[in-house]
């Protein structure tokens, strides 16, 4: 089954521009191995892997790795990642624009809510993955 990835850039409203991070919503938890490839595939500074549990979402991001191994690692905290992951999700309709959107990670919980509505603080591009 495909996988959508879609590429935000946040704290900006213009395309190509502010601070991009790929975001991979999923059903549930994927392999490590899975998701440390599909980031270091994306090769940007972090991707967000996001599924639902049941008092929101859990949120883990990993870097592309540029260790010496090149083995990618998670990150404890992603705060262009994290805006970048609520905004997929209001924009897929995962969630209601207007709901709060909760994540739980190693860090702890993090919640975003969209405070204008009016205008867009993320762009979203999409790409498809298997």
């Amino acid at each position: 089954m495909p996988i959508k990835m879609f590429v935000v850039d946040a704290f900006t409203n213009q395309p190509f521009a502010g601070n991009p991070a790929a975001v991979c919503i999923l059903d549930f938890p994927a392999d490590e191995t899975w998701m440390t490839n599909v980031a270091r595939e994306m090769n940007l500074a972090e991707t967000a892997f996001v599924w639902p549990i049941q008092d929101g979402f859990s949120l883990r991001w990993l870097t592309p790795g540029v260790e010496v191994d090149l083995c990618g690692q998670e990150v404890d905290l992603c705060g262009h990642a994290t805006l970048a992951a609520a905004t997929v999700l209001w924009h897929t309709g995962k969630i209601a624009r207007e709901e709060v959107a909760s994540f739980h990670t190693r860090s702890g919980g993090f919640t975003t809510a969209r405070i204008n509505r009016a205008s867009s603080s993320s762009t979203t591009r999409k790409r498809a993955s298997e």
